[in-house]
């Protein structure tokens, strides 16, 4: 995608005339996992009469005016905050329809128990009870539980840890609630991805409309080549243990209910701690198709331990009305031996 030079922001539906006449400032935050995406918006109160509602239900897009904006999405406001000076308005909407009262339960903890079932099939029980739409990759969706108990968890932590044994993310967004495997270039949402490539220009510095920054951080490398899961034999009556990979290993906390569970368990876990092995967070000129989940590679530009493809875990992407649009990236590695 080519970018322009002018960036722009448009918000949609509820009051979407005064919040763009009015806007100040916005910042999209996108992340990986159960915690729901968000916008914040800084809008100016002089001479305002009334506030936007509570509820009410506001798109965002964001881009160049040269290149076309891109949709992230719906959002229903969760916060107002005014201030008497400057008076201005800071409102917080979030991408799930959470609610104040919480009438599915969705905050509740429960204990129950469930199989024999499917990955996909538990994962479309749990979200479809709240309002949610389920999506579920067909790689994901056949995934035999035999037995599984959900322990004093709400509903949506337990998806996330038994999706984190398969290693898979969860994630709710536009009433949507997606199960994908970790890393895949697809949006959260979705809809199919671009896999953005990032270049450093030969004049990099700040100042400069396309400076880049960015840390690597190696001091999380793992200091583990394998994990290990325990799981309970019934006709043995004692408790077994599972290998994954070599010495030194890493052993889960949580007592699995059968050898399956221990393996994908242990599986799971090892594949996200090659994914960690490094961390990186870049600092770059605004880009509408960066996305939570979504894949990002730095070309020969970049120094070689940088060089790659990396999976987005957060994206926070801020600017104001008309005069600036940045991105801050923290991204895992999905090149583990680079």
């Amino acid at each position: 995608m080519t970018l322009g030079f002018t960036p722009a922001v448009e918000i949609y539906g509820a009051n979407s005339r005064l919040l763009n006449e009015r806007l100040i400032q916005w910042e999209h935050i996108d992340v990986s996992g159960i915690e729901s995406d968000q916008i914040k918006l800084l809008i100016d109160l002089e001479g305002l009469e009334g506030l936007p509602s509570l509820g009410g239900r506001i798109g965002l897009q964001v881009g160049y005016k040269e290149s076309g904006l891109v949709d992230k999405g719906v959002f229903v406001i969760t916060q107002r905050t005014p201030s008497l000076y400057p008076q201005q308005l800071s409102l917080i909407a979030m991408s799930a329809p959470f609610s104040e009262h919480d009438d599915t339960g969705f905050k509740q903890r429960r204990w129950a128990s469930y199989g024999p079932t499917t990955l996909g099939a538990l994962f479309r029980e749990l979200t479809m009870k709240h309002g949610f739409s389920p999506r579920v990759a067909p790689v994901l969706d056949k995934q035999k539980i035999e037995h599984i108990d959900q322990s004093n968890e709400t509903d949506m932590g337990f998806l996330t840890r038994v999706a984190k044994m398969y290693g898979a993310v969860t994630k709710p967004v536009n009433g949507l609630y997606v199960l994908a495997s970790g890393g895949q270039v697809t949006s959260i949402s979705g809809k199919s991805l671009t896999e953005v490539s990032l270049s450093v220009t030969t004049d990099n510095r700040p100042g400069d409309q396309g400076f880049i920054s960015a840390v690597i951080d190696e001091a999380v490398r793992s200091k583990y080549n394998g994990c290990q899961a325990t799981w309970w034999d019934a006709v043995a009556a004692k408790e077994r243990t599972v290998h994954v990979g070599t010495k030194p290993f890493k052993t889960l906390p949580r007592r699995c209910q059968n050898e399956d569970q221990a393996k994908a368990a242990a599986e799971g876990e090892l594949r996200r701690l090659e994914r960690d092995a490094f961390k990186l967070t870049i600092s770059c000129p605004g880009h509408p198709d960066l996305a939570a989940e979504g894949v990002i590679r730095l070309d020969a530009s970049w120094p070689g331990i940088m060089q790659g493809r990396w999976s987005i875990k957060k994206l926070t992407a801020s600017g104001t009305r008309k005069e600036s649009y940045r991105c801050t990236v923290e991204a895992h590695c999905l090149d583990p031996a680079q």
